[in-house]
Order: structure tokens, then C-alpha cells, then sequence
């Protein structure tokens, strides 16, 4: 995604992984635990596109209902 500031545009500085119909974005992980800044890194996602609706998805668990948390902005 492209991320302007000031007049300068960098445009790798972040990549979400997926956004579903514009309106929903995935952020996919494996991971033990979620960790706070998995959550930061979602709002900050959500934010910079100006996206209400994201979902935190760790694969890494047992049951895929213990490791989807929902974000709204």
C-alpha cells in the first residue's frame, strides 16, 4: 500500500495480506500467541486504508475459532 505524508509517498512500507471486497481486511498469522503488536499492526492497516472492518486469523491453534479476533475501527 502507498503511504503519504508531507508531500512524500513511500510505496512498500507496508503490505496487508489480503482485502476482501474493499471493505474487510485479513491479516493472516501462525504463530503461538497473538502478541499486541499483531493487534497494532492490524489498526495500523486499518487505518492507513481507511478500512472499518479487519480480521486477525492465527492458523496456529486447534480449533480456527480460538485464533480469528475482529477488529473495527
Amino acid at each position: 500500500m502507498t503511504i503519504e505524508f508531507r508531500g512524500f509517498a513511500t510505496e512498500t512500507a507496508y503490505r496487508a495480506d489480503l482485502i476482501v471486497e474493499d471493505p474487510v481486511l485479513l491479516e493472516l498469522k501462525s504463530v503461538e500467541t497473538l502478541l499486541p503488536i499483531h493487534e497494532a499492526q492490524i489498526l495500523t492497516y486499518l487505518k492507513f486504508l481507511k478500512l472499518r472492518v479487519g480480521l486477525l486469523l492465527n492458523f496456529n491453534v486447534t480449533s480456527l475459532n480460538k485464533g480469528v479476533r475482529r477488529f473495527v475501527r
